[in-house]
């Protein structure tokens, strides 16, 4: 389903991949989520464009719960951007490619 520059995410993951240098983009997503997989694509091609740069990620809420928990995440899909461990960005529901680039863009060197 993701693109292989896209990374999954576990709760048991997590916390290493947030804080491994880069700015990590994290979606949290379900299988059974319609706008999840409406937004599947553009996350893909986040992750072509921002590779190197930002770590593009996927976490299934239904097979990691602690996480979204951690973060109260209610409605998803929600996307969280993480720079040095730090939650510094949330994404709630579908967005147009533009503007998260827009929002990653603020972030990126």
């Amino acid at each position: 389903m993701a693109s292989d520059k896209v990374t999954i995410l576990t709760d048991g993951t997590f916390e290493q991949t947030i804080n491994g240098g880069k700015p990590v983009l994290v979606d949290f997503w379900a299988e059974w989520c319609g706008p999840c997989r409406r937004l599947a694509p553009t996350v893909d091609e986040l992750a072509n464009d921002y590779e190197g740069r930002v770590v593009v990620a996927k976490m299934n809420v239904d097979e990691n719960p602690s996480t979204p928990m951690r973060f109260s995440i209610r409605g998803i899909p929600t996307l969280l951007l993480f720079k040095g461990g730090q939650l510094v960005e949330q994404v709630v529901g579908l967005a147009d490619k533009d503007s998260l680039k827009r929002m990653l863009d603020k972030h990126v060197a």
